[in-house]
């Protein structure tokens, strides 16, 4: 979300607070108590809001993370797409001392 959405959804709830305060007058509450009750439904609907935002968190469902997942698992497909190139232009004698050194291949000597 960016922060011109976030500043718009922020004046929509405060909106929502002026409807919801005639919403309430024209239910028959008078002054206070449809500024009361107007009130008490835009905490509810913030404390709700908070708590799935909150919930998401814990999950990992941010909008970053899943966003940060996804570059991750593309900076890793390119990356091994690039080693395995790099790989498969070595003469096989290079492979062979390479994968040796790594670890990926065990000496003559250990057979």
């Amino acid at each position: 979300m960016t922060r011109g959405m976030a500043i718009l959804l922020g004046l929509g709830v405060f909106g929502l607070g002026g409807l919801g305060y005639l919403g309430f007058q024209a239910a028959g509450f008078e002054g206070f108590s449809a500024g009361i009750a107007a009130e008490a439904l835009l905490i509810v609907l913030v404390l709700g809001w908070t708590g799935s935002y909150l919930f998401r968190v814990v999950t990992g469902n941010m909008t970053y993370m899943q966003q940060r997942r996804r570059y991750r698992a593309a900076y890793d497909a390119e990356t091994d797409e690039d080693l395995q190139r790099q790989f498969d232009a070595l003469s096989p004698a290079e492979q062979e001392k390479l994968l040796k050194e790594v670890g990926q291949l065990k000496a003559d000597s250990e057979l």
